[in-house]
């Protein structure tokens, strides 16, 4: 073979092994995202149209079904009989929109294989069970109505939580949605209205969007003070007016502009129970940035969240950034500067008190069961972090008991059960501050008696605007949630 057939030959060859790397790539590595892109429409409207399975709350109530097609059986409608109530949580599963939450997450449980595809065919060859499963959830319908019911119209978010178990027993975001607007192919409009809204109601607050803890994460400051030696509840402090940051014209002053609690010094505990920002701010300096980090991440900062559905990471920046930076160490003592948080995660801090230190993995889904109604899948407790030793937890519990008792959590009391807490009253620019309460219940409890740590977050004050706190706005609403948990 002569010279320039070899190259016309070599040349060939290597355009089929182009054409053939291409058809590769797309089928079997790009393949999978082009066949899940919810702008193919063939396949999502295959899916839709396909059985999905009932998702029901732990007592029983079906949140989202399928119901066959009258005029075609082999065609399935979703609805979601409870329609706002768990709309951020189950989610939706539309030919326009998609899926989102756990219809798109549990997909692969909830979706019939009993179709013409080939995997569906071998399956069904092979003799497994090609019908769709469906999924229990934590969520108890009760405490989701409550919870629902204590935040109204206000903007924010509430989660209730097993400290124990780490199951979800309640988890609401407002401003909230009805999925059964965005079925049908003249959903549209609906759609379309809901995306370009200004409160974003279709953010699920509770794991989606990061906030300022404020005076929250004092829990979290006051874990690396014990842990570390560093302090302990009668350790005394200035009580200054306000609190002059190291190396800058700025200082650090109270919610109400005024010295805590009226005397020269003040001790730790009662700078917790009445959210002292001054001695907070000096306790983080003492602690020291490596160490605040460090004990911010035991409680889960910086690190992503195992959970059924995405969670944004909460944040801390790294203890090397405050190497010349001490008026941050103390702004982030006190949960501002660039601390940020989500309600899951500041219901995992609280939790982990409650749990002697342990912070467990959270869950949404307790089982999975098959079309007959045989569980297939049960969700076993599993430890996550080890945010702190069970001296320092027993510590924490009583300086947030006396939150409840004497200090700023007083509304978030239930007669006769022992109720642990924190207020929080986060500042943002421009806005009236973002007010918190998370805490627990009850403080002591014997093996196998049910607890809840609870978190709530009131955007802009809620109904009050300026001059809101923790105390005044989301205190009186975890006291709802927690109310109705200890009626039964």
């Amino acid at each position: 073979m002569n010279g320039p057939i070899r190259r016309v030959a070599l040349a060939l060859f290597m355009m089929f092994g182009v054409v053939l790397s291409a058809a590769m790539y797309f089928q079997v590595i790009a393949g999978p995202d082009y066949r899940d892109d919810p702008r193919n429409l063939r396949v999502v409207a295959g899916r839709t149209g396909r059985e999905r399975g009932t998702i029901i709350t732990s007592d029983g109530v079906v949140v989202a079904r399928s119901v066959q097609n009258p005029d075609d059986p082999r065609v399935f409608r979703r609805t979601y009989p409870e329609g706002h109530l768990y709309a951020h949580t189950v989610g939706y599963a539309t030919l326009l929109f998609g899926a989102t939450a756990l219809e798109d997450e549990k997909a692969s449980i909830l979706v019939s294989d009993r179709d013409s595809t080939i995997s569906g065919v071998i399956e069904a060859l092979l003799g497994a069970d090609v019908r769709p499963q469906g999924i229990v959830l934590t969520l108890d319908h009760r405490l989701q109505m409550a919870a629902d019911a204590a935040l109204g119209e206000q903007v924010g978010a509430i989660v209730a939580i097993d400290p124990v178990t780490g199951a979800i027993l309640a988890i609401v975001s407002k401003p909230d949605f009805d999925p059964n607007s965005l079925l049908g192919t003249a959903a549209a409009p609906a759609g379309d209205e809901l995306a370009a809204r200004s409160d974003r109601p279709l953010t699920n607050r509770a794991v989606a969007e990061l906030y300022a803890p404020g005076s929250t994460f004092k829990i979290v400051t006051a874990a690396s003070a014990l842990e570390t030696g560093t302090a302990g509840p009668g350790t005394m402090y200035p009580n200054p007016v306000e609190f002059d940051l190291p190396g800058s014209t700025a200082t650090i002053r109270n919610f109400d502009r005024n010295r805590c609690a009226g005397g020269a010094t003040i001790s730790l505990a009662n700078s917790f129970a009445v959210s002292c920002n001054t001695t907070f701010a000096m306790i983080g300096l003492a602690v020291g940035a490596d160490q605040l980090v460090g004990t911010a991440e035991g409680f889960g900062f910086g690190l992503e969240v195992p959970f059924d559905l995405s969670v944004a990471p909460s944040n801390i920046p790294p203890g090397d950034t405050f190497a010349d930076d001490l008026p941050g160490v103390a702004q982030s003592a006190i949960g501002q500067r660039d601390v940020r948080a989500t309600p899951l995660q500041m219901a995992l801090v609280a939790a982990s008190v409650s749990n002697g230190g342990w912070m467990m993995t959270p869950y949404l889904i307790s089982d999975v069961f098959s079309s007959s109604g045989t569980m297939t899948a049960h969700t076993d407790p599993v430890g996550w972090q080890r945010a702190m030793s069970p001296s320092t937890a027993e510590v924490l519990a009583n300086l947030m008991e006396s939150v409840v008792t004497s200090g700023t959590g007083s509304r978030a009391a239930v007669p006769g059960v022992r109720i642990a807490g924190k207020t929080g009253t986060a500042e943002v620019p421009g806005q009236s501050p973002h007010v918190w309460f998370i805490g627990y219940g009850p403080v002591e409890a014997a093996p196998g008696t049910p607890r809840i740590a609870i978190a709530v977050i009131v955007e802009t004050g809620g109904n009050v605007g300026d001059g809101a706190t923790g105390g005044t706005v989301a205190a009186p609403i975890a006291q709802q949630v927690l109310s109705a948990f200890f009626e039964n």
